[in-house]
């Protein structure tokens, strides 16, 4: 049996590297080709670009080592099937069944990987990557002066214009159009000029001889005043080709952080939430009543972090559950921490009038919303984190069967069935997190629904596989529209 399990996963293990490699490869090419236009032009080194490359990996492999399971599972159990090697495992007395399980088993250590890739190394990278992108953004493009041309030298700002421009940085007839200012247009002229960088590296320095000013003021368009001047001297700041590399980045969102920085910050979320909800029940009970509260439970965030890391689950009470503090009034709010970000606003002291009661309560039924819609944004992004990874196994139980009902299908069957379960997948995924995310459906059935029902379709294949009719002469694309066919012409005699 150890060389049978060998042989399975020696057969399986090229198919799952190559549809990994060219997977990654196509999608890192699509996310790279998107955002050409920001790396291009601006002068960046390459060891800038590589990291921006590398970082780019990770999110890419989330997405398609689920991908490169499916496609490896049906490849290597086509294959075996079309040579006739699952007829003579059958002959020897192996059940199509056992032939599966190092294959699950394979999956299950991918699931494994896969959680904890999606959980630590996936958010670290997507925030380095985050703040990269924003560094390279605030990036220049590479300083330089052409002659005859108006040169922009501050975006919207500062134009210039040269007619000589010399090796030694020297500039004749030297035209400055300064438009910073929309009250006060400034046009300067000068028969030479000298360039150069200040001290910093940053800052550009003009000194301009013999030349003159011209001021334009809108309000005064039938006046035009001019200044003329030996020297003079323009200082443009931040005009340099630098990079400047934030170490620290700025605050995470829910793709950056691991499940157990989404979970507790759902918790502390839902308290702020729930703190909110009371203070708006004792201002005006009737719109309180048209405030839906989403789920308040851990969920499977929870239970990880609490395996994880010994984290104890906080269980979150309903707002009249909450204990009441000594001397609190009934559905006030105890003191609570609020979340980083969101402001609890105090209790009430006295409202005078009904139009006053009822403007505060759809301010607090406001922030109650951007609160919850922060929870369903956490929770969504914690259970994706796990149905991806589980998808693993999931392709693996869905390919081979499919493989050996089509034993002949060949590349084709491979490529056509990984396309449709792909599309069928991530569209399940993409559609249900918009769900979630805008409270219509529950985040466990909105990541999970798409694996649920390709999990049943896989059990179901597998059980019947090995029962009679399931050869793999007897299981070719033609006989079975042949069969469909039959089936239509008996109901037609029938009726």
């Amino acid at each position: 049996m150890k060389i049978l399990t060998k042989y399975i996963l020696k057969e399986h293990f090229a198919p799952l590297m190559f549809a990994l490699s060219a997977l990654t490869s196509l999608l890192l090419l699509n996310y790279v080709a998107k955002n050409f236009g920001q790396l291009v032009g601006k002068g960046l080194a390459w060891p800038v670009i590589a990291e921006f490359l590398l970082l780019s990996v990770p999110f890419t492999v989330a997405v398609t080592l689920p991908m490169a399971v499916l496609v490896s599972t049906l490849h290597a159990f086509s294959r075996m099937a079309s040579e006739n090697e699952i007829t003579a495992f059958k002959a020897s007395g192996i059940a199509i069944q056992r032939l599966m399980i190092p294959v699950i088993i394979s999956a299950v250590g991918f699931t494994f990987f896969m959680v904890w890739f999606n959980d630590q190394v996936l958010p670290a990278a997507n925030h380095r990557l985050t703040t990269l992108s924003n560094d390279i953004a605030r990036k220049k493009p590479t300083f330089a002066l052409k002659e005859q041309v108006i040169n922009e030298i501050s975006p919207g700002r500062l134009f210039l214009r040269t007619a000589r421009l010399f090796e030694n940085n020297r500039m004749r007839e030297v035209s400055i159009y300064d438009l910073s200012n929309p009250q006060t247009r400034y046009t300067i002229h000068a028969d030479s000029g000298l360039l150069e960088l200040a001290a910093n590296q940053r800052d550009l320095l003009l000194t301009l001889f013999h030349g003159s000013w011209m001021v334009l003021e809108p309000e005064n368009a039938t006046q035009l005043r001019r200044v003329f001047f030996q020297t003079d001297f323009v200082k443009v700041r931040n005009i340099a080709n630098t990079l400047e590399i934030d170490t620290i980045g700025g605050e995470k969102s829910d793709r950056e952080m691991t499940v157990c920085e989404l979970q507790r910050r759902v918790v502390r979320l839902v308290r702020a939430r729930d703190s909110v909800f009371r203070s708006m029940k004792a201002i005006d009970s009737g719109v309180a009543k048209s405030v839906k509260l989403g789920n308040t439970s851990n969920g499977i965030g929870g239970l990880y972090c609490h395996r994880l890391s010994g984290l104890k689950i906080i269980k979150t009470a309903s707002a009249a559950e909450l204990p009441q503090a000594p001397g609190q009034a009934p559905g006030q709010a105890p003191p609570q921490t609020p979340a980083p970000g969101y402001k609890v606003p105090p209790m009430p002291r006295e409202v005078s009038t009904p139009d006053m009661r009822a403007a505060q309560a759809e301010q607090l039924k406001l922030q109650i919303g951007l609160a919850q819609a922060t929870i369903d944004g956490d929770r969504v992004e914690i259970e994706k984190k796990f149905a991806i990874a589980a998808a693993c196994v999931i392709f693996a139980l869905l390919g081979a069967p499919i493989a050996l009902r089509f034993p002949r299908g060949g590349v084709g069957l491979t490529i056509g069935v990984s396309l449709g379960v792909f599309s069928f997948y991530y569209v399940g995924l993409n559609a249900g997190e918009a769900l979630a995310r805008a409270n219509i459906v529950p985040p466990f059935w909105a990541m999970w629904s798409s694996n649920l029902l390709l999990l049943s379709v896989g059990v179901a294949l597998t059980s019947r596989l090995g029962r009679e009719g399931s050869t793999s002469r007897g299981s070719e694309t033609s006989e079975f529209f042949a069969k469909v066919r039959g089936w239509f012409t008996r109901r037609g005699s029938t009726g």
